[in-house]
């Protein structure tokens, strides 16, 4: 029997009647004191909109001290639904007179049978649960946001169910039966395919953390933050076809790329489209694409060298810097944002100054139709371009024809027997043939006679010993000579031909010990270092020496300290036991210059704490920001402990104990001369000596 209360003495025990919401309230006696969450409510008034109230009420009328009835009902049974019913009123959905299905209960205990409800009840096994959202989704075709509306929870919870729904069902089975845990289910669910995620459950060793699961899932994928990926982008990459692997469970920071070989050529094409463009623009010989820099043994480099601007160039420069000036001085003291036709006339100036700047330096447009360019993917997800790269077939130029069979190779004529035909022609560096007056004809044939190799060695020899005392005794010029024979070597092919000082510098090849250093920022740093250096160079060697010699002193030095700097070797290697003196010199040199380490690198996943152990990860935290935060991470799984470090640490300027610098000496004195002489350590001497407390300890 239904019927609509009126009047609760009417109304029979086990009667079904609608009642209006505003007449509910909640019974005293229920055994639910821990409120109902949000998330609950929610999630019950979106189910009532859509599919109405599947579960009656239990209730009992509301009697006052004398027994009589109030008019209303307790509800016994069904509180969460009642205040679902609630928030619709608020949300005015329906009307607070809503009628409501109920059942009158007045022959049992409203707090046992309360009890009795959430006691005698069991959830769906969570699997179950899964496996039904993904139902709803493929039998009916509904998408995420509209299941979520349907049960009050949000998107990203319905694709996280059906994600796991999805999941093989044979790893489903091992779920139900305890063998998986929830967290080992979602790290298989990073991906879609059954037969990879059997294969890699069968292949599981003792340790089935979720973090080891993932990484098997994934280890042959290419993760979004890769340089290749970012180079790429996500839309080209799935245009083309490739599928990107998301977790929903965890921070993925844009998935992984599930097809390495489409994304690599994805990558070389994209670097082949620049690589023409620049081609067609510059007019290089050739061009070539590679994911990573290549050797390039074999080839020259080339650098570009400075030009004069053209009048009309010189003119637009200064007119640039003048109008530059002009508004820098004219808004300097503002105190309001710049006005947007401001602001970018400030951008379009100082792009026009780079733009003409860059004409200043140019490559030979010889060495441009002779050499080429290397176009690679950076580190960042840039491109690179490293230009003016000479092929060794490139090299050497044919001779050219003079008349009679003769010949003429760099400027010299020479007969088939590779002999000199004109007096006073270059035949090597700086060398001249010399026409000689001969004797008298009847000692003509003695004079052209060669001296001995014997005596030759033995005059050489005495001018050896003659300019090793001189240059001891003018330390000057022995700078410039050792300058000169580093910077031979360093800047021209074939150098060590043109010096006379037995000083070899070598250079050893970081990239075979450091994936990815040619691409930092302290590699740029001293790549255009050098390339300053080498656009500054005569291009003919023989020049070299004058270039040199006309240096002013802090010029000379400055080179001296860049080729110097390109002979240090302070890689540490496990066989080379030998050089343990050279590695403490090392140091020594370290703690001389002052290096900061802090400026060049940056302890992360990938540089630090991902090829760690996790007491070295918590050594590491605890070191820099004490016990407290490595307790905080303590019982995280690897890999997140790893991302929770590089994000705690960040800023904090921590290294690794191979990375620290000894505090100097003369830092200690500065720092007691400066108390001394102030009541307050300088700011700067103070942030100094801050720094390396972190950097060194």
């Amino acid at each position: 029997m239904t019927t609509t209360a009126t009047n609760a003495s009417t109304v029979e025990n086990g009667a079904t009647v609608f009642i209006p919401l505003n007449k509910l309230k909640k019974h005293p006696k229920n055994a639910r004191k821990t409120p109902h969450s949000e998330a609950s409510i929610e999630a019950k008034a979106a189910s009532i909109a859509t599919k109405g109230i599947l579960q009656n009420l239990v209730v009992e009328p509301e009697l006052d001290a004398g027994g009589e009835p109030t008019g209303f009902y307790l509800v016994s049974i069904g509180e969460g639904r009642r205040l679902a019913q609630m928030l619709r009123v608020k949300r005015k959905e329906i009307k607070k007179t809503e009628p409501i299905r109920c059942v009158i209960d007045t022959s049992n205990d409203a707090a046992e049978i309360s009890l009795d409800e959430n006691v005698t009840r069991e959830d769906l096994h969570p699997a179950d649960q899964f496996e039904r959202f993904r139902e709803l989704s493929e039998d009916r075709g509904w998408g995420a946001e509209e299941i979520a509306a349907r049960f009050g929870v949000t998107a990203h919870v319905v694709k996280q169910r059906m994600r796991l729904g999805a999941v093989s069902p044979k790893l489903l089975q091992v779920y139900r039966e305890g063998e998986l845990t929830l967290d080992q289910l979602m790290a298989f669910a990073i991906t879609d395919d059954h037969a990879r995620q059997q294969h890699v459950y069968e292949n599981l060793s003792y340790n089935r953390d979720p973090s080891i699961i993932r990484r098997d899932l994934t280890k042959m994928n290419v993760p979004a933050t890769d340089r290749c990926a970012i180079f790429v982008g996500a839309q080209a990459y799935t245009e083309a076809g490739g599928n990107i692997i998301r977790d929903l469970f965890t921070e993925d920071r844009g998935g992984f790329y599930e097809d390495p070989a489409l994304l690599d050529r994805l990558a070389i094409e994209k670097l082949e489209r620049i690589a023409a463009e620049v081609q067609e623009a510059e007019g290089w010989k050739w061009t070539a694409a590679y994911l990573d820099f290549p050797h390039v043994h074999g080839m020259r480099r080339v650098y570009p060298h400075s030009v004069e601007l053209s009048e009309a160039d010189a003119a637009a420069y200064d007119a640039a810097r003048d109008e530059l000036e002009r508004l820098t001085a004219e808004w300097e003291d503002a105190d309001i944002d710049l006005p947007p036709e401001v602001d970018a006339r400030f951008a379009a100036l100082e792009v026009e100054i780079q733009h003409i700047d860059a004409k200043r330096h140019a490559y030979n447009p010889d060495e441009i139709a002779r050499g080429g360019a290397f176009f690679v993917v950076a580190h960042d997800g840039d491109v690179r371009i490293e230009r003016g790269f000479i092929q060794a077939e490139d090299e050497a130029l044919e001779p050219e024809e003079a008349e009679g069979g003769e010949t003429v190779m760099d400027g010299v004529r020479v007969n088939g027997d590779s002999e000199i035909l004109d007096g006073n022609e270059q035949v090597g560096e700086g060398d001249q043939v010399s026409a000689i007056e001969p004797e008298p004809e009847e000692d003509a044939e003695d004079a052209r006679k060669p001296l001995s190799d014997s005596l030759i060695r033995d005059l050489s020899a005495h001018r050896t010993l003659g300019l090793r005392l001189a240059l001891g005794e003018q330390p000057d010029m022995a700078l410039i000579a050792v300058v000169h024979t580093l910077a031979a070597q360093t800047f021209y092919r074939g150098g060590s031909t043109v010096h006379c000082l037995e000083i070899s510098p070598t250079s050893n090849y970081l990239a075979a010990h450091a994936d990815g250093i040619e691409d930092t920022a302290a590699a740029k740093m001293l790549n255009d270092r050098h390339a300053g250096w080498a656009a500054d160079m005569p291009r003919d060697v023989a020049d070299l020496w004058g270039f040199v010699a006309g240096l002013d002193h802090a010029s000379l030095m400055a080179l001296l300290a860049h080729c110097a700097s390109l002979t240090v070797n302070a890689v540490k290697l496990p066989w080379e036991n030998s050089k343990r003196r050279a590695h403490e010199t090392a140091d020594k040199l370290a703690t001389a210059v002052t290096l900061d380490m802090t400026a060049h690198w940056t302890p992360t996943v990938r540089s630090y704490f991902g090829r760690v152990t996790k007491a070295h990860i918590l050594a590491a935290v605890r070191d820099a920001l004490g016990d407290e935060a490595a307790e905080q991470i303590a019982d995280k799984r690897k890999t997140e402990m790893a991302e929770a470090a590089e994000q705690l640490l960040a800023g904090t300027g921590w290294l690794p104990p191979a990375l620290r610098t000894e505090r100097p000496a003369w830092l200690d004195q500065q720092a007691d001369t400066l108390a001394r002489d102030t009541v307050e350590p300088a700011p700067s001497q103070e942030d100094h000596d801050d720094h390396f407390a972190i950097a060194a300890e």
